[in-house]
């Protein structure tokens, strides 16, 4: 998925972006970067992060970076930030999100005979895409709207520049931006959670489409927000951070409401509650706290020498890094029936070996309940699986196999409590070996949100959504 943070300052600002930005490193594994503008131009540092943490590539760097204005990215794409020489003057740009027509993007500027760097490959950069066409307009402004209107998908955006720094918001609000305030600095964060630490305060929720520009004395809004927004519910199922905040709404408080919908329909017995680490346990604690069940930690993660779970980008690997991070605590598992939450099931081949994992430690039974329904449909807007193809997910491998070719209505299958949907849970539950498993229902999740379905993206369960 990606995040990014910016700020511009009365003074030196080189600290509160290396430290905003490293906020940042849950959001993705590729690539971290950063530029800052100064009386000489910009200056930018780029490094990959797929076996390292944000911090350990930068700091030895921070001495030599001055600014008083900086945009920093964690980018699961292509390097970034990227600098342009333009009528409209030298800037820097990021960008967040997924362009889904790039291939059209790149053709049409080839029949403008423009030429695209390569840095990432075979692949023309996406940022590189979105710079091109704010060029070709007479100002930032118009630039960054012309750029919204022709990209399907989406793509949020911070520009380095003279003036200051914009910030734009992706056309229907799927990835979040916020602006914070402290004497002599604003910031503009992806996560809220960057702020606290740095002493922002966040003032303003960007709204879908919407531009400002930001200077050491505050924000000016250039483009106003639009009618429509559709921010990815994911965001506080499992990507955000626990205490990021988005639409004023906070990710650990929707968790434990996700737990607590899912404790109100359950009365299986069982000996304690668990949560699949990190991002299942705020959602057992608020299944463990609504029944008033014992929470315990029979799988514990060792983090020192594994920054983190996506690391590395082989799949393969991926699945024993993530298996290795998780200890199982014999003792607590030994003879008794247990409930894990998750954030998800996406593939389901981690979970698989976890659940084997408890079998063979004398575990009696497993019981499993993702906090949201499940996925079906691969994500058209961000990026927040690595699947490469519908197949890939779980859920659609279990409706393949009962409908063996035939043509799938996959409008049944998403429906919660239907024949067909139960037929689909059930394959899940068998495939992973579980004694039961039961999802969330979508109207839950909503509700454990507090933002109305229409203004929510609810695409990767229920196939919803729109460019």
């Amino acid at each position: 998925m990606g995040g990014m943070f910016g700020v511009v300052s009365k003074t030196d600002c080189v600290n509160d972006l290396f430290y905003g930005t490293d906020y940042h490193s849950h959001l993705g594994t590729r690539r971290g970067g950063m530029a800052v503008r100064n009386g000489d131009g910009i200056q930018r540092s780029i490094h990959n992060i797929e076996n390292n943490y944000f911090r350990t590539k930068f700091e030895s760097e921070l001495p030599d970076f001055k600014g008083d204005r900086g945009i920093g990215v964690i980018s699961d794409t292509d390097p970034q930030p990227l600098i342009f020489r333009s009528h409209l003057g030298t800037f820097g740009i990021v960008t967040v999100g997924r362009i889904n027509n790039i291939e059209d993007l790149v053709s049409r500027a080839f029949g403008k005979r423009r030429y695209f760097s390569e840095n990432t490959g075979t692949e023309a950069s996406p940022t590189e895409a979105v710079a091109m066409l704010i060029c070709e307009e007479d100002s930032f402004e118009n630039g960054i709207i012309r750029a919204q209107s022709v990209i399907k998908g989406s793509c949020s955006m911070l520009l380095l520049t003279e003036k200051g720094i914009y910030a734009a918001r992706d056309r229907l609000g799927r990835t979040p931006l916020a602006l914070g305030r402290k004497t002599g600095s604003v910031a503009v964060s992806s996560e809220t959670c960057a702020f606290p630490n740095l002493g922002y305060e966040t003032e303003k929720f960007l709204g879908p489409k919407e531009v400002v520009l930001l200077t050491a004395d505050g924000w000016e809004t250039k483009v106003p927000p639009g009618p429509r927004m559709q921010i990815c519910a994911f965001l506080w199922v499992y990507y955000g951070y626990p205490a990021s905040e988005y639409e004023g709404v906070n990710v650990e408080s929707v968790r434990y409401r996700c737990g607590a919908a899912l404790a109100k329909r359950d009365h299986v017995k069982i000996d304690y509650v668990a949560g699949i680490p990190d991002s299942g346990v705020g959602h057992a604690v608020g299944y463990a706290m609504e029944r008033k069940i014992p929470y315990q930690r029979p799988f514990v993660k060792y983090t020192p020498t594994w920054p983190r779970s996506f690391m590395p980008q082989n799949q393969e690997l991926r699945d024993l890094v993530a298996r290795m991070k998780l200890i199982p605590i014999k003792k607590l598992i030994e003879g008794k029936r247990l409930l894990f939450c998750e954030d998800s099931i996406v593939r389901g081949t981690q979970l698989k070996d976890n659940i084997e994992i408890l079998f063979d430690y004398g575990a009696k039974e497993v019981h499993m309940r993702p906090a949201c329904p499940t996925l079906i449909f691969p994500c058209d807007f961000l990026n927040f699986s690595r699947s490469q193809s519908s197949m890939d997910l779980a859920g659609r491998q279990a409706i393949h196999e009962l409908e063996a070719g035939k043509e799938m209505d996959m409008v049944e299958y998403a429906r919660a409590g239907t024949e067909k949907n139960l037929a689909m849970i059930e394959k899940i539950r068998e495939r992973l070996h579980l004694t039961t498993l039961n999802y969330q229902r979508l109207e839950d999740l909503v509700g454990a949100i507090g933002i109305p379905k229409e203004k929510l993206c609810t695409h990767c369960w229920d196939g919803s959504g729109s460019f």
